[in-house]
């Protein structure tokens, strides 16, 4: 049963890699949820590079990542969910997010 559960969150997860992509002008906001933290990164898919990174929890996770974007001067990003249901702490990090400036 778990087997089947990641096969289909592997499939989400690449199709939805296929169509999501930052740039330099709006950047990829990645989530990664596990079963006791949230990590966000804001990623430039066109240099390879990572502008900013939190770790921890939902909420603070998406203040904090809104904090560092504001101060690299992104006001736009993509959100890339990972596969994951926009639901639970993956929505309070992009409630989070929004009410403190950053756009998707």
């Amino acid at each position: 049963m778990a087997n089947a559960t990641l096969d289909k969150l592997n499939r989400r997860r690449a199709r939805v890699r296929a169509t999501v992509t930052g740039s330099t002008a709006r950047p990829r906001l990645s989530v990664k949820i596990s079963l006791s933290h949230v990590i966000a990164q804001i990623v430039d898919d066109s240099k390879g590079h990572t502008l900013a990174y939190v770790s921890t929890v939902g909420h603070w996770v998406g203040e904090q990542i809104a904090a560092l974007a504001k101060a690299k001067k992104v006001k736009q990003v993509v959100f890339d969910r990972n596969g994951r249901i926009y639901h639970g702490r993956l929505a309070a990090l992009a409630d989070a997010a929004r009410k403190n400036g950053l756009e998707f």
